[in-house]
């Protein structure tokens, strides 16, 4: 698939924070599919009450549970958030964390494509955060219950892949969120990539990727989204503040991954963009570099960046949306999604402000027709 080509002017300039409100605009009514591996993110809160006199631990007075998508589902959700129709496909057991997840989705999440098995165990992550009355809430514990999707079950694979494909005839997009639990696999993914190149459309439909242990599995898709630590074990390196490693990793997954662009998540150093051809572009962290929870943050930059390449935007625009959504997810507790406004604002609030130096602007790229 070609990406848009668009004028990337200056830092502060305000064409294109009026380009970047655009494309905002243009996230609603886009239809994406996601498919990947659901999570139902269990949270318990209570208030610290004493010290045990059994063990040397908290006793906590028990407050409240919240149970919210994660995973796949987590991203579907930032979708529907952004303003779009988000459609997931997965596999949700008929246990009692896969019926509260259900509930729990956005409302502009369809769940016709959930594929539900008898038996099978939903994943849950409970995460027990304590604190006292009038401070907030500081994560204990985390307890994983993981259960991975049945191995050689030819005909659960087959109906996943026909409800998969039936998803995708009418999206604007696909986002493939692995994490691991075998649901996802190369030759599904193939299948999908095929059946969207059968279809009659003006422009290609975009296929993003975030595979959480083993990215390189995944081929000549759109564009994928690892964080450095991902990329650091996948290349068994080291890069921290050495932007030459940083560089050689980008391109070595941009050439062995065979993507259109490779965006590297940094944390509080931003992200950097790799595109073949063109020169790295590294984006500083939007925000405060005092991060509140990066719970399923990844989750919401993919999502926005499959919004904004849905709706027209180049790789680099998709990355800058991706990165401020970033920012501001990070800044809220729990697992969180952004809203249009709050996106909007953060456009807004950048560019009315005087342009600062950056070490790197945006790649040259010809106006869009």
């Amino acid at each position: 698939m070609q990406i848009a080509r668009s004028v990337h002017p200056l830092p502060g300039n305000q064409e294109r924070g009026s380009r970047l409100l655009d494309l905002i605009d243009r996230f609603g009514g886009r239809k994406i599919v996601v498919l990947g591996d659901l999570i139902a993110d269990e949270f318990i809160y209570g208030q610290i009450a004493r010290v045990s006199r059994e063990a040397p631990v908290l006793i906590l007075r028990y407050d409240s549970t919240e149970i919210l998508p994660g995973g796949a589902g987590n991203a579907a959700n930032n979708v529907a958030a952004l303003g779009a129709c988000a459609t997931i496909v997965g596999l949700i057991g008929a246990d009692e964390s896969g019926r509260r997840l259900r509930r729990s989705f956005h409302a502009g999440v369809a769940k016709s494509s959930l594929v539900s098995v008898r038996g099978y165990t939903t994943p849950t992550k409970t995460r027990i955060l304590a604190g006292g009355i009038h401070s907030a809430k500081q994560q204990v514990v985390r307890i994983d219950r993981e259960r991975a999707v049945p191995a050689g079950d030819e005909a659960l694979e087959r109906r996943i892949a026909r409800t998969a494909e039936a998803a995708v005839a009418d999206c604007d997009g696909v986002l493939i969120s692995d994490y691991g639990y075998g649901l996802v696999t190369p030759a599904l993914v193939e299948r999908l990539r095929g059946r969207l190149a059968a279809t009659t459309r003006r422009r290609a439909i975009p296929i993003l990727v975030d595979s959480r242990y083993d990215l390189l599995r995944y081929r000549r898709l759109t564009a994928c989204g690892p964080n450095e630590a991902e990329v650091e074990q996948i290349l068994g390196v080291k890069i921290n503040d050495n932007a030459a490693a940083l560089e050689r990793a980008g391109r070595a997954i941009l050439k062995r991954a065979a993507m259109q662009a490779v965006l590297v998540t940094r944390g509080s150093r931003g992200m950097a963009l790799f595109e073949p051809g063109r020169r790295t572009v590294h984006i500083p962290i939007h925000g405060s570099d005092e991060i509140a929870d990066v719970t399923g943050a990844g989750d919401t930059v993919m999502a926005t960046m499959m919004l904004a390449l849905a709706a027209g935007a180049s790789f680099y625009e998709a990355a800058l949306l991706a990165n401020y959504a970033g920012g501001i997810v990070v800044m809220k507790r729990g697992t969180a999604t952004v809203s249009p406004a709050e996106l909007r604002h953060a456009v807004e609030s950048d560019h009315e402000a005087a342009p600062e130096p950056w070490s790197q602007e945006g790649p040259e790229q010809g106006r869009r027709g």
